[in-house]
C-alpha cells in the first residue's frame, strides 16, 4: 500500500519512496458530470520533481492552463461575477423555489459585500472582518443582525466558496480558517393556555371574518401544525368520523393569487395523520356550515379562507397582533402558535416526548427535545410535588453499628442530640420522622 505525506504546499505530497507529486480536482465535466482530477509526478518538460516547490509550480501552471481553456482565464474573476454567473444560478436549481425566493436577497447582500474583490484574492483577513461585521451592532457600524441570522449569512458565504472549490476556481475554502458563527439559542415566544383563552375571548364569531380568525387560531393552537401546513388544508384533509387530520401538504405562496400547494411537507417525516379532539371537530364542523353559506366548504376548498383564496402568513400575523393587543397579552409570531401547542400538551397533560414528536412531525424525539426541552419545567415541579410524602420515613430507635473512627469525632457524635421534631420548613405534621426497631 502506497502512503503519502502532505507538504506545506496545498495539493503537493511526498510518497513513501521520497518522490514529490501533485494531485487536484479542476471541477466538474460539463458533459459527463464527473469530477476532473489531475495528478502528476513530472513537470511540463518531463522532468521528475526535485522539490515540493517544483511540484507546486507545475500544479499552478496546470490549473491556469485548464481555466484558460475553459473560459476562466482570469484569476481576476470577481466574487460578484462568480455569484451571478455560477453560484446563484446553481443555488436556484438546488433548492425549493420558496427557499430560493427567501434566500435570494441574502445571497445578493453577500455578493455585494465582496462585489469587486477578485474571487482568488479573498483572504483570511477579509473573512474575519466580514464575520466581525455580521456580529457587530448597527450603531457601531456593523450589520446589526441577530445571532441566528448572522450564523445563516456566514454559513451561506462559506457554502458559496465550497462551490468555488468544487468547480476548480479555488484550491481551498479560505473562509474555513475563521470560526463558524454559532446559531445561538433563539427562544420563540408562545401563549400559555390562560393567554390563549384571553385572546379568543376578544373574538366575535358572529362576524364571518372574525369567525374565520377564531377557527384559524384555535386549530393552530390545538394541533401544532406548521403555518404553511395549515394554509394548505382542504376540507378533504379532515375525517370527522375517524376524528383525524391529515397533514400531507404545504402551501408555497407569494400572493393570494400566486401560490402552489405542494404534495409534501417541510420534512419527510412531516407527512402525518394526527388525532383531533371533539371540541376542535365541532368548531370545524360549524365553520364548514358557515362557509357553505358563501359557496365554500367543499372537499377541495381551503379551510382557512373567506373568499376561496388561501390565507397568507402576513395576514395570520396581523390577526395575532390585533387580538393579542385587545387581550393585553404578548404578541407572538405565527410560528409561536406551534410552540404554544407544545407548551399546552406538556404543561397541561405532561405528554411524552415521543407522542409530541409524532404529533409535530419531527424525524426523531431528539429534534423535539432540542426545540422544546425547556417547556418541561412544569412537569418537573409536578414530579417534585408527587415525591413529597411518597416515601415513609421511619428510622431505627437505636444504633446497630459500632463507629470506630477518630476518637474526638466519636465523642462529639455520642454527645450530639438527635432530632425529635422535623425542621421548621417541614410544614406537613403528618410526615414527621418517627423511630422504630
Amino acid at each position: 500500500m502506497v502512503t503519502q505525506t502532505k507538504t506545506k504546499y496545498q495539493g503537493v505530497y511526498l510518497d513513501s519512496k521520497g518522490n514529490f507529486f501533485y494531485q487536484t480536482e479542476l471541477g466538474i465535466d460539463k458533459f459527463t458530470g464527473k469530477r476532473i482530477r489531475k495528478k502528476g509526478r513530472k513537470d511540463y518538460s518531463g522532468k521528475p520533481f526535485s522539490s515540493a516547490h517544483d511540484a507546486y509550480k507545475e500544479l499552478t501552471r496546470v490549473k491556469r492552463t485548464y481555466h484558460k481553456a475553459n473560459g476562466y482565464s482570469n484569476y481576476n474573476m470577481t466574487y460578484e461575477k462568480f455569484m451571478d454567473s455560477s453560484y446563484i444560478p446553481f443555488y436556484k436549481t438546488d433548492v425549493e423555489a420558496s427557499t430560493f425566493s427567501v434566500r435570494k436577497k441574502t445571497l445578493e447582500k453577500i455578493r455585494d459585500r465582496f462585489a469587486s474583490t477578485p474571487l482568488r484574492s479573498i483572504n483570511t483577513e477579509d473573512v474575519q472582518n466580514f464575520r466581525t461585521w455580521l456580529l457587530t451592532d448597527s450603531k457601531d457600524g456593523g450589520a446589526g443582525y441577530s445571532q441566528s441570522y448572522a450564523s445563516l449569512v456566514f454559513g451561506m458565504f462559506r457554502k458559496s466558496l465550497d462551490f468555488a472549490v468544487s468547480m476548480g476556481y479555488l484550491e481551498l475554502n479560505i473562509s474555513k480558517k475563521a470560526k463558524a458563527i454559532p446559531k445561538g439559542k433563539s427562544q420563540v415566544d408562545y401563549w400559555t393556555k390562560l393567554e390563549f383563552e384571553k385572546v379568543i375571548s376578544q373574538i366575535y364569531i358572529g362576524d364571518f371574518y372574525e369567525h374565520l380568525n377564531f377557527v384559524m387560531l384555535w386549530v393552530y393552537f390545538t394541533t401544532g401544525i406548521r403555518v404553511n401546513e395549515g394554509c394548505a388544508l382542504w376540507w378533504n384533509d379532515i375525517n370527522f368520523e375517524k376524528k383525524i387530520l391529515k397533514v400531507h401538504h404545504m402551501l408555497i405562496i407569494k400572493t393570494k393569487s400566486d401560490w402552489k400547494r405542494n404534495n409534501y411537507t417541510k420534512t419527510t417525516d412531516g407527512k402525518r395523520t394526527i388525532s383531533i379532539d371533539d371540541d376542535t371537530l365541532n368548531i370545524l364542523f360549524e365553520w364548514k356550515k358557515r362557509q357553505k353559506t358563501v359557496g365554500l366548504g367543499n372537499d377541495e376548498d381551503f379551510i382557512f379562507s373567506y373568499d376561496g383564496f388561501p390565507m397568507i402568513k402576513s395576514t395570520i400575523s396581523r390577526v395575532i397582533s390585533r387580538y393579542s393587543s385587545l387581550a393585553n397579552v404578548k404578541r407572538i409570531q405565527a410560528k409561536g402558535l406551534r410552540h404554544s401547542h407544545a407548551s399546552y400538551l406538556i404543561n397541561e397533560f405532561n405528554v411524552s416526548v415521543l407522542v409530541l414528536s409524532q404529533r409535530l412531525g419531527h424525524s426523531s424525539p431528539e429534534i423535539t427535545l432540542k426545540h422544546y426541552a425547556h417547556l418541561w419545567y412544569g412537569a418537573d415541579s409536578s414530579i417534585a410535588e408527587q415525591i413529597t410524602g411518597n416515601i415513609t420515613i421511619a428510622t431505627s430507635s437505636k444504633t446497630k453499628i459500632n463507629f470506630t473512627g477518630n476518637q474526638s469525632v466519636t465523642q462529639n457524635i455520642k454527645h450530639s442530640i438527635p432530632p425529635k421534631t422535623p425542621p421548621k420548613w417541614y410544614s406537613d405534621p403528618r410526615k414527621s420522622i418517627v423511630s422504630r426497631d
